[in-house]
């Protein structure tokens, strides 16, 4: 998914965060804009649907987070199974985790990555964790709707995810 565009930008010295993805967005052709100095937004199609992703840069703490919305919402009277759900996928991932905002009930995956005390992202750090982030949200988002609009428990709605996605490859 992934290796187109790469070329152009491989021979990209270190940059700053939020350049670097910059680079890395434009080179695949993904929409972004950014947000002052310190934040890239933007949209990448993933297997199910398009993501959302914001790239956070905060230079006092040389901490690089990016956020990946899969445009759901989880209704209220859907909070508790989610929840569950969310605890059962978080055992599952390696790098960041999934959450449910408290404000509007949106579903999203945060992954931070320290870079220390120089701040700068190479083009292997960008990709690694857009990658993931977008992987994540691929191999995961089967269970949300299972739980959300298939009205499946969330150990159900895992394990079918999971089965279903193994399939696929």
């Amino acid at each position: 998914m992934m290796g187109s565009g790469r070329e152009e930008i491989a021979q990209a010295e270190d940059a700053a965060p939020i350049e670097m993805l910059a680079q890395l967005f434009e080179a695949h052709g993904w929409p972004c804009e950014t947000v002052g100095e310190d934040e890239l937004c933007g949209e990448i199609q993933g297997s199910w649907t398009t993501y959302q992703l914001r790239c956070i840069w905060r230079a006092e703490d040389a901490v690089l987070q990016v956020l990946c919305l899969p445009e759901i919402r989880v209704p209220e009277a859907k909070r508790r199974a989610a929840h569950e759900l969310l605890a059962l996928i978080n055992e599952q991932v390696w790098l960041g985790h999934f959450e449910i905002w408290s404000q509007g009930g949106m579903l999203l995956y945060r992954h931070a990555v320290m870079l220390g005390e120089e701040g700068l992202l190479s083009l292997p750090m960008a990709q690694m964790a857009i990658e993931t982030a977008l992987a994540e949200c691929d191999r995961f988002y089967p269970a949300f709707q299972f739980v959300l609009w298939g009205d499946k428990r969330p150990r159900e709605a895992l394990d079918a995810a999971l089965v279903d996605a193994a399939g696929e490859a």
